[in-house]
């Protein structure tokens, strides 16, 4: 039972714990190393160990953690020890790409519906997903119990789908949209500009440079 008040900073630093133990553990590294974590996350081992110590005792002293362990502990703190549905909207390259090549089942996440408003789309079955007509999201996400749901439309159809998700019932959108979405307190929204992460890291890129040179 944790007994101390635990930082938001530790929480948010645990879902890049528990992402990057998820990494090294496909690449066959089984025991992980403080060290070796805080490298991969880009901080300080120390930090590593404060953070765990207030779940409890981690891993054995001058060897290390056991990676499967350590990310299934994590996973019950951060809420993930249960497999999670989820639905799509949007059959485009994005979305094409997530039913097909997607990694979320390794990590608790599973897209089990999809839809588009496309007529030559509906119907098609990508990866083991059926694409469902977009017409019936409502009614499909509010009697499934979905509560994520992920946005890959265009940007110009981003607020009338999700404002047909908040009267399904979702309560997280995770939208590809550079848009900004305005919805109720008790939904939370996460949108992603890639545009906007690609510019990001090439001004980094070119700061990193200057400061070389």
């Amino acid at each position: 039972m944790i007994t101390k008040r635990v930082p938001s900073e530790t929480i948010g630093r645990l879902f890049r714990y528990f992402r990057s133990l998820s990494c090294l553990l496909r690449k066959g590294e089984e025991i992980v190393s403080s060290k070796t974590l805080a490298e991969v996350c880009h901080i300080k081992p120390a930090t590593v160990r404060k953070d765990l110590s207030y779940f409890g005792e981690f891993g054995t002293r001058g060897v290390g953690y056991d990676a499967a362990s350590l990310i299934n502990k994590i996973k019950k703190i951060i809420k993930l020890d249960k497999k999670i549905n989820v639905a799509l909207v949007g059959i485009g390259n994005i979305g094409r790409a997530l039913l097909k090549h997607s990694t979320f089942e390794l990590e608790g996440f599973k897209i089990v519906m999809a839809f588009d408003n496309s007529p030559s789309k509906i119907g098609d079955t990508v990866g083991n997903v059926m694409i469902e007509d977009a017409a019936n999201i409502r009614e499909r996400i509010e009697s499934s119990g979905i509560h994520l749901v992920i946005l890959a439309v265009p940007d110009y159809a981003t607020s009338k789908v999700a404002n047909v998700l908040q009267l399904a019932g979702a309560k997280s959108i995770l939208s590809f949209s550079p848009c900004g979405l305005s919805m109720p307190a008790d939904i939370q929204v996460t949108c992603i500009d890639l545009s906007v992460e690609m510019a990001r890291l090439v001004y980094n890129s070119c700061v990193d440079y200057r400061e070389k040179v």
